[in-house]
């Protein structure tokens, strides 16, 4: 490019007088100092932009990195989480502990096993028990107690039925008792109770007659005390 506009530039300058020539001189100098300048300032920037696109591509991989480390470390706490497990318990009180730790904040181990114990008491954990030991499904058992907590009244009996009909679950099931039991009204009325840390036996056996105002108290603390016995922390 500055030699075609040499070659121009001196075509013109024969044209023209000497001080015109002078002039042409001086101008060319101007032209090929600016044309110069811009080379050498294209040249530099070539290597000033590949320089910060690699340290842009670094803070990338930093950023990349610390996100995996975050994930990592997420993972890691989320496994080292630790609930009251029951050993020696059948799958049925296992996955009645396992929701209650769930679903709410029950975290004291004698509370947990207060509620255990009162529903070993009621049915022996059989979702499909009518009172008199009768097992058939919700709509056949037409008096008495049914279910896990043995629901009596027509409310409580009916609010089962109603309960799984809404939310699509079986009313004859674990699962779907489970559901409804720690939803039912009479349950969320006595969780704070239940939630409080570091009670008695005795002491959360208060809550659990208001929740089921049972008539014949049995075995209740018997078998409270076999899960307070039988349950880790891990």
């Amino acid at each position: 490019m500055l030699k075609v506009i040499l070659s121009i530039m001196c075509i013109n300058m024969t044209t023209k007088s000497n001080v015109n020539r002078t002039l042409m001189k001086r101008s060319l100098l101007s032209i090929g100092a600016a044309i110069a300048l811009v080379s050498t300032t294209t040249a530099l920037a070539a290597p000033i932009r590949r320089n910060l696109d690699d340290v842009l591509n670094q803070v990338s991989n930093m950023k990349q990195s610390e996100i995996k480390t975050e994930e990592l470390v997420t993972e890691e706490v989320i496994a080292q989480e630790k609930v009251w497990k029951c050993t020696g318990c059948t799958p049925s009180e296992k996955f009645i502990l396992a929701e209650l730790q769930k679903q709410t904040n029950v975290s004291d181990r004698n509370a947990l096993a207060t509620i255990l114990g009162n529903i070993k008491q009621e049915s022996m954990f059989h979702s499909n028990i009518c009172e008199g030991g009768a097992r058939v499904p919700y709509h056949n058992c037409y008096s008495g107690g049914y279910g896990l907590i043995q629901w009596t009244t027509a409310s409580r009996y009916h609010g089962l039925g109603h309960f799984c009909k809404k939310y699509g679950c079986d009313p004859s099931t674990l699962a779907g008792q489970t559901r409804y039991m720690i939803n039912e009204v009479h349950f969320q009325a006595q969780l704070p109770y239940f939630e409080r840390v570091g009670l008695t036996v005795r002491d959360y056996m208060r809550p659990a007659y208001r929740w089921l105002g049972w008539g014949i108290k049995g075995n209740r603390e018997h078998y409270t005390y076999q899960y307070v016995n039988m349950m880790v922390f891990a």
